[in-house]
């Protein structure tokens, strides 16, 4: 078997497999019914309505994995705790702002990652996903002027950056670390 053909079976199995997890969340049980159920389901859902393939790195870096995931969860608590003062805070004046943030990737599945990696943790939340021009626009509270608007856009494009070393293919990262190289030159000099 070719491996284009290999690769694209594996996708397909890992849609069904994703799809029928999802199944048994919802139903919250794991019985021989319910996984045949979403194993019917799945190829239901597969082949009535066209999903894109989605490219797999094939690459899954665990140290950069548990630096993502480490990271996520302090964001979503430091961020839960952000809203939290502002919510009580005695004179809180909103101010939001919807931010256009271009990534570096091309990847759908980077893409989709960093939209929900962003929208879980509290105070944005995703609004559009372009993945022609690789663009997110985000829905952020609490931003005040042109220095909050850069905070929100580093932190999604720290997002995506340790998403790309983590899961991302090697030439993504290696054009990742290529970048940063440059970034670093630039404010050097």
């Amino acid at each position: 078997m070719q491996p284009s053909r290999r690769r694209a079976l594996f996708s397909q199995a890992l849609l069904l497999a994703g799809l029928i997890l999802l199944w048994c969340l919802l139903w919250g049980m794991f019985d021989l019914l319910t996984l045949v159920t979403g194993l019917g389901v799945a190829l239901l859902v597969s082949f009535l309505f066209y999903l894109p393939a989605v490219e797999l790195s094939g690459r899954i870096n665990l140290w950069r994995t548990a630096i993502f995931l480490g990271k996520l969860l302090v964001d979503i608590v430091r961020a839960s705790a952000e809203i939290a003062w502002l919510v009580l805070k005695p004179r809180f004046r909103s101010s939001n702002a919807v931010i256009a943030v271009r990534l570096r990737t091309t990847s759908d599945l980077i893409m989709s990652w960093t939209a929900e990696a962003v929208s879980i943790v509290p105070g944005s939340i995703v609004v559009d996903l372009d993945r022609t021009a690789s663009t997110l626009y985000l829905h952020a509270l609490n931003v005040h002027d042109d220095a909050d608007i850069d905070e929100v856009i580093a932190e999604v494009l720290g997002t995506e950056r340790r998403l790309i070393l983590a899961i991302g293919s090697r030439a993504e990262a290696d054009a990742l670390r290529h970048d940063d190289d440059h970034v670093s030159i630039g404010r050097g000099q």
